[in-house]
Parts: structure tokens; C-alpha cells; sequence
């Protein structure tokens, strides 16, 4: 049955991509590999995409940063919505 259960499965949602893509981009960053972050740009174009599936946004409505304090480093996302009126 379990080979059944294979060819059963549902798409994954954006929201679950999105999720594996920081998981793995944290354990990147775990790893100690943090010579350039090359992956900022990408996930930042990507964010845009899926947003854009719901709402129009401009090109500077995510940011995207790391800040780096000793062996802390922390990933900042702002994403600036438009407001409802």
C-alpha cells in the first residue's frame, strides 16, 4: 500500500515550500557557511512571486537581511504590505 500512498500525494502549497526552503537555509547557516549570503536574492525574487499570486505589491516590498553577533545570526524578512481601504 505504501507505494499506492506514493501517487496519492497532494502537491505541496507555497506555504510549505517556502517553509523547506528557510529550513534549509537556517541549517545552511548552522552549518557555518556563511561566506556570502548568494541565496538572499533568489528567496527575495521567490517571496516576491508568491506574493504577487495575492496581492500587488511593488519590487521593494520585501526586505531581506542577516545580522551577524558573535555565533548568532539572525535572518530578518519585512515583507510591507498595501493597506485596505
Amino acid at each position: 500500500m505504501a507505494l499506492l500512498d506514493f501517487f496519492r500525494q497532494s502537491k505541496p502549497t507555497t506555504a510549505q515550500l517556502a517553509k523547506e526552503r528557510l529550513q534549509v537555509i537556517v541549517a545552511h547557516q548552522r552549518a557555518g557557511n556563511t561566506s556570502a549570503p548568494d541565496y538572499l536574492p533568489k528567496l527575495q525574487k521567490d517571496l516576491l512571486r508568491v506574493i504577487r499570486k495575492y496581492v500587488k505589491v511593488g519590487d521593494d516590498a520585501v526586505n531581506i537581511g542577516v545580522e551577524r553577533d558573535g555565533e548568532l545570526e539572525v535572518l530578518e524578512l519585512n515583507i510591507t504590505l498595501p493597506s485596505q481601504q
